[in-house]
Parts: C-alpha cells; structure tokens; sequence
C-alpha cells in the first residue's frame, strides 16, 4: 500500500465519509465504514493505524465500538479520534473515558481534525518508542502484571476488569452472564476500630474467595476501597452460595466485628453495553438493600432503569440548573417550645425545575454526593444563607442563626475553611451565627476527615451539629470521640408500635446523656401537639417542624421572622 498508514473512518453520513476521504486519502490508504458493526468487520481487512469514529451511528454506535475495542487487546491500542454533534452534552468526555484518545466536534473543520489525528499519532509513536526501551521480555512480564492487576489482592483492577469481562462476554454471546457488584458495610469503621492491616486481610481473603468462584468461567476484580466486581454465567454459582460463602470466610478470619457483605445483580441483555454501564446498574440495585436486615442482594430490574434514566436527567441538567439559580434555599425555622420564639432555621436546598417543576432533595443529594457536585451545591446554599443572615441582622433579627448541610466531601476540600472565613467577612457575620450541621453517618464513612474537620470549625469559633443522631450507624461511644455543640434528634426514632415504649427509654437516655456532656438539643420531625407535649414533658426544649413551620422559602421566613421573633439559640 504504498508504505501509507490505513485510517478507518467510520460515519453513516456518506457526505461525512466523502469530505474526509479527500482530505486525508494522500497521506493514508482509507477505509469506510458506513456503521459500528460494518466497522469492526473493516479491522479485520488491514492494519489499521487511527480511527477516526462518529459516536452516532445506528445498529451499533460510536461508544459500543470503543467498548469493543477496548476489550479486544488486537485492536485496543489503535487511536481512536471520536467525532461528536455539537448538541451531543458530554459524549466527547464520554468517548474519552472509553479510550478514545481526543475528539472533534462536527461539522469538522479540517483544520482541526487533521492537526488533532497528527497530535494523536504523534503521541503514539511516542508511547512506542518508550515502550520498546522495555523490550526484555521478564520486564514485559512484570509489567503487563502490575497493569492488570490490584497490588492488594491480586485480582484484576478496575480497568483489566472491564476489559476482560467485556472480552469473555462477547466470546460466549451465547452464554446468558451476570455481573455482580460487591460492597462491605461500614468498612472504613473496621479499619478505625482495628488496624489497616485487618481490614486488608478481610480485602485479600475476599478476594481470594470471589477469584475461586469466577473460577474458569468467570472474571473477578476489585473497583475500589472495598468495592469487588463479578462477572459470570447467570447458573455458574447462586447467589445465596456466594453470600453465605463470604460469611463463612469472615467467620474464619476470627474478626470480632460483624462484616455484612451486600451485592447488586444485572442479568446482562447485551454484551456490547460498556461494563462500566452494566455495574452502574449492579451498583444501582445494591443501592436499594445496602444496610438493610431484609435482604443482603438485589436484582436490577425495569423500576430500576426508570430511575436511572431519572437520575440521568438530573446529572444532565445539574450544572445549568446552578448556572441558572434554578436551586432556591429554603428555610425550617427552629422554635424554642416555652417562649415561643425562633431561636435558629436550617437552611435546606430545593432544586425548581423549568419543567420537572419541584424536585425534592432526596431525588438530587444522593446523587451530587456520589459525583461530588453537591461540594459547589453547599458552598452556593451556604452564599445565600450568609445573604440572607445579613439582611435578617438589617431588619432586626440580630440574634438569628442559620444552620447549614455540610456534605462529608467537604472535609477533603484543603481550601474549605478559608472559603467559609471569607463567606463571613463579605458579610459581616460572625462565626456563631452559622451553624454547620455534619451527617452522623459522616462518622461511619470517614471518621478521621470527620473528627478533624469538627475540631477546626470549632477552633474557628462556630457551632457543630451532629444531624440525625441516633438513626445511623454510630453510638454514644461516637460523642467521646467527637465532641459537637449540639445533637439534633429525629422524633421518628419513636415509632408508633408495641416497641414505642422501649424507643423512648432509649430516646430519653440520648437526650440526658447529651445534656450531662453540656450539649444543646433539637429535636426536629416534629409533626403533632402530642409529640411537642411529650418532648417537653422531658426537657426539651428546641424543636423543627411541620407543627410549627415547613420549609418555606426566603420571603415568607421574613414575615414569620416579624411575627414570632427571634431570641439567641
């Protein structure tokens, strides 16, 4: 061929296909491929060098084809430059994370896309040249080795595993495969209570067991922290006799602690779906039993795919929606029950959609803390919460405070105390008069982040909160570890059942022991006069709730700030 390098550009626009052929058919021998199936066959006809690769395309699309190439060692170092319609959102990222090595934005303009292919092919070249300075083949060995595997447990790491679980399902297409994500609960609570080198016993002896069930017919690896993966035949080894065979490993291990393994199940209906989006689904059924005493495993189902097209919407649209100020703070005022008064108002983030309308946060918060968006959704309710303290502090409520989430992502932000030392100065507020409420399950996720960043908003001169105490995974034990100004209780915690009576010996207890170690109290979930009679009866004092106010927004908090007044928390 003339000693020119063969391109294979794949478009289902012929036109596409056309303008591209002439403007790189002097430098490469072309192929055409007018879909991603016609595509995959034209690798098989030469050597290609580069692809350039239109992301939509029918029968089988861009991503698929990337998905395929990846998990095909033959062709999973041939660079891939994708092409992506202007009005395709995140697909250029997308493809990047799916190996492709740059993208263009079409209509192409040819200068760009013939300055992209030279910079990528120049990048290969060079990856090749270094690559061959290792040419002995025990290093070749080693190194392939330390790629593919995690360095703990010696099973495929994350990015091996989806490569061969990719290349073993679309090996045996006729073979039904399930793919199962693992997690352990609370297991960085295992590694504050132990050592570190107990909590990679259990991580190596999981692994050991999960490798034997994969055995020949299967793909195991681990994600990470304690995050495994399995892929296999749907019949190979049942669920239960995997669940009760990691029970029987911990119980081997002599830990006296309960490790509770949990596992979502996606039953794979097409195996050229990338592997990352079938464990998004396994992850998305674990989701609905982690924690629970019912069920230790969950099988993706339709519901679930609803969601997830749900939950995709609201990535899509999160970042215009804050660009937009399509989040609203809403403000829960804190009353002190004897006098009257609002003492204090939590300050609580609602997202009004342009046509979704109202979306709660419950639907939002879980999944900005997974992506870690929810760090810049705190950092803008916290803005409008100082705003609001201030012009409050002009009209007369000067002894108004305002309590504020702060998300456990938070505590790894280097920069964290100086953004909230800055909010205040522009404001002119002081420290006391923003509370930060932290999540009691912040202690079972990262203790050490947790007890760290308490003790610096403390020596800062503000008001900590443990949200929600007593409904999580932590324990009194907790508060002499971690010593917060101030618990807030959930009146949920007494349900309306024959163990009523036992939940209020042990509520009571809470809130005495709380006022023994000089902590405030409120008590919020406060939704009828029994409930507010009944906390009062034991001493408390400060509640949250819909028998006083629900959440409302700014303007409305300012006319009930005007008629029930304020007096210091």
């Amino acid at each position: 061929m003339d000693g020119k390098k063969t391109m294979l550009i794949a478009d289902d626009a012929k036109i596409n296909r056309v303008i591209l052929r002439q403007l790189f058919q002097g430098e490469y021998e072309i192929l055409e491929a007018a879909d991603g199936r016609e595509a995959i066959r034209r690798l098989r006809e030469a050597d290609v060098k580069i692809i350039l690769l239109d992301l939509a395309m029918p029968e089988m699309d861009g991503l698929s084809v990337l998905g395929y190439l990846r998990s095909h060692d033959a062709y999973a170092e041939i660079p891939v430059v994708a092409m992506v319609s202007r009005d395709d959102g995140d697909a250029g990222a997308q493809a990047l994370e799916m190996g492709a090595r740059d993208f263009v934005l079409k209509p192409v303009h040819p200068l760009i896309v013939r300055r992209r292919v030279q910079n990528v092919l120049a990048e290969v070249e060079n990856q090749w040249r270094q690559a061959m300075q290792l040419a002995k083949d025990h290093q070749i060995r080693e190194m392939h080795r330390f790629i593919e595997e995690d360095s703990l447990t010696g099973v495929y790491n994350r990015e091996t595993f989806y490569r061969k679980a990719a290349e073993l399902m679309q090996q045996h297409e006729e073979t039904d495969y399930e793919v199962i994500y693992f997690d352990i609960s609370a297991f960085r609570v295992i590694n504050d209570l132990f050592r570190v080198e107990t909590g990679n016993l259990i991580l190596k002896a999981a692994a050991y067991y999960l490798r034997a069930a994969a055995g020949e017919q299967g793909v195991c690896g681990r994600m990470e922290a304690d995050h495994f993966a399995l892929c296999q035949p749907v019949h190979a080894v049942a669920m239960d006799t995997i669940m009760q065979g990691l029970d029987s490993m911990v119980r081997s291990l002599g830990i006296r602690h309960d490790v509770v393994f949990y596992a979502g199940v996606y039953h794979v209906e097409n195996v050229y779906l990338p592997v990352i989006q079938m464990l998004d689904r396994a992850q998305l059924a674990l989701s609905r039993v982690k924690g629970s005493a019912d069920s230790r495993y969950c099988v993706y189902d339709e519901t679930m795919r609803a969601q997830l097209l749900r939950e995709q919407a609201i990535l899509r649209d999160m970042e215009f929606a804050l660009q937009e100020r399509q989040f609203e703070v809403y403000y829960q005022p804190v009353y002190n029950q004897r006098t009257g008064h609002i003492v204090s108002a939590e300050a609580l983030a609602r997202w009004q959609h342009p046509s979704q309308g109202m979306i709660v946060p419950r639907a939002f918060v879980p999944l900005f803390e997974h992506n870690g968006f929810i760090v810049r959704l705190d950092h803008y309710v916290w803005e409008q919460a100082a705003a609001f303290l201030a012009a409050a502090c002009e009209d007369g409520a000067e002894a108004l405070t305002l309590s504020v989430n702060v998300s456990p992502l938070n505590f790894y932000d280097q920069g964290l105390q100086t953004f909230l030392q800055e909010l205040l100065k522009k404001h002119g507020l002081a420290p006391w008069r923003l509370t930060l409420e932290v999540a009691e399950r912040a202690y079972a996720e990262s203790p050490q982040q947790l007890m760290q960043a308490v003790a610096a908003f403390r020596a800062a001169g503000f008001c900590v909160v443990m949200d929600d105490f007593g409904g999580g995974d932590a324990s009194l034990s907790m508060l002499k570890h971690l010593p917060v100004d101030l618990l807030k209780l959930d009146v949920g915690f007494l349900q309306h059942d024959e163990r009523e009576a036992r939940a209020r010996v042990i509520f009571e207890g809470i809130a005495s022991t709380a006022k023994r170690l000089g902590m405030g109290i409120v008590v919020q979930g406060v939704e009828t006069a029994a409930q507010r009679d009944y906390l009062a009866s034991i001493g408390c004092e400060k509640m949250q709730g819909y028998v006083y106010a629900r959440p409302m927004p700014a303007d409305e908090f300012r006319q009930i700030l005007r008629r029930d007044g304020v007096e210091r928390m």
